[in-house]
């Protein structure tokens, strides 16, 4: 009951003092008011008067009832399937502090208090953002079309990112789980935005293209191993527009690119980990070890160029969300490229009071070459789910999900793989 009780008490804290923050300029704020909202507007009216401090956090428990099958054709004891029955998955907690310390300048720090990867008190990283230049006198050609963000942060490669689960943030996804292949990474670095005109925005950013510090010299390797550290190129455009009060549209275009790399994880840059416990891993499962369970990742390690389409149409309560990604990459040990392909189409319609309540469902399908492979793999999702907001900051949110894997040889625990069933979870965001 301690650890509970202190966990309550942390939270309550936060509430307080955050009861006690103004709004911060140039922000996504973390709870309902945050939904649909990519990078945040250069049309932020927020005065600024003085430093401020606000803290957030997020915390969700979910509750599973998922069954799992495949085929086991040569009855290798690697494949006999982790024997699961309902019951509550490991919570998960973020704390983020906001933090306003010049007018139209900004930090954000972002920890994993707890999440199904790390138990532990996990920083994920933080980021300075400028918005407005006041040691120069706030020029306006600055305020008006260009922002920078420097810091250890999450690319912005894609939209998809701002609608996935992050550890205990889950209130953006109308799902509870995010697409198959996870396009989620944190890079040293920096983006520099441009926003010509209203409605459009221009994204150029350059990483370390690691998740961590690195200052090994790679040309010291010999044989077959990676012999340089390149930068990850991003680059990003969107159109975003309300054509009226009941209609909204976008459409962004993203790369991410990096042509030699120690380890890409673009795709397995996770630090948190699925919220489909224990699915199509067998009986040496462990729940922090093993975190990445329903997902997939295309093994492309050391070289990966990744283009991401992102259309996004909402009228009134129905609300249009879809995905379309290439990729072509390889491991360092591979001759030739690999490519997969990624398409995703989300649809859900929003009702009651301030679009209180939701329905949706999603089909999300991955077509991959692996290595070693001459046939491509396929792994499709379908799932359906339904939500309802008591509050803004709370979120309670049902999900019934299938997913079949196909094309796998014999040696694989996904050969003819499948699992279905619910996962509930109860949400908060403050």
């Amino acid at each position: 009951m301690r650890p509970l009780f202190n966990l309550f008490s942390v939270f309550a804290l936060v509430l307080f003092v955050t009861s006690l923050s103004a709004q911060i300029q140039y922000t996504r704020q973390t709870n309902k008011d945050g939904m649909n909202v990519f990078e945040p507007s250069k049309d932020d009216a927020t005065p600024y008067d003085g430093f401020k401090l606000q803290i957030g956090g997020a915390f969700t428990q979910g509750y599973q009832s998922l069954s799992h099958d495949n085929q086991d054709t040569f009855k290798l004891a690697t494949k006999k399937l982790y024997a699961m029955s309902g019951g509550f998955n490991l919570a998960a907690a973020n704390l983020n502090f906001d933090i306003q310390v010049e007018d139209g300048i900004r930090v954000y720090l972002e920890n994993y208090m707890a999440s199904r990867h790390h138990n532990e008190f996990w920083v994920k990283g933080g980021y300075i953002q400028i918005d407005k230049l006041p040691m120069f006198k706030n020029p306006d050609w600055f305020t008006k079309y260009l922002r920078v963000k420097i810091g250890h942060m999450e690319v912005n490669y894609g939209d998809q990112h701002f609608r996935r689960s992050d550890g205990g943030n889950t209130i953006f996804n109308p799902f509870a789980e995010n697409h198959i292949m996870d396009q989620f990474a944190t890079e040293i670095g920096g983006e520099v935005y441009v926003f010509p005109a209203k409605g459009f925005m221009f994204m150029a950013g350059m990483t370390g293209g690691l998740i961590r510090n690195d200052i090994f010299d790679y040309s010291t390797n010999t044989g077959t191993a990676v012999k340089k550290r390149s930068p990850a190129i991003l680059l990003k455009l969107a159109y975003d527009n309300k054509a009226s009060e009941d209609l909204r549209y976008r459409l962004s275009a993203s790369m991410y690119s990096n042509a030699e790399t120690p380890r890409s994880t673009i795709y397995s840059g996770d630090r948190t980990g699925s919220n489909y416990f224990g699915v199509m891993e067998n009986t040496a499962f462990n729940a922090t070890s093993n975190f990445t369970s329903g997902r997939f990742s295309p093994g492309t390690l050391n070289k990966v160029t990744s283009i991401m389409i992102n259309p996004f149409v909402k009228f009134k309560g129905i609300e249009v969300f879809g995905t379309y990604e290439i990729m072509n990459g390889k491991a360092i040990t591979e001759t030739a490229d690999r490519k997969t392909t990624q398409l995703a189409v989300e649809g859900l319609y929003r009702f009651l009071s301030n679009e209180q309540a939701f329905i949706g469902a999603k089909y999300n399908t991955v077509t991959s070459r692996l290595q070693g492979y001459t046939t491509d793999v396929t792994i499709d999702r379908l799932s359906f789910a339904a939500g309802w907001f008591p509050t803004k900051n709370l979120l309670l949110k049902g999900e019934y999900v299938n997913q079949t894997f196909d094309g796998f040889n014999g040696s694989d625990i996904r050969q003819d793989g499948e699992f279905k069933g619910v996962v509930i979870q109860a949400v908060v965001g403050f």
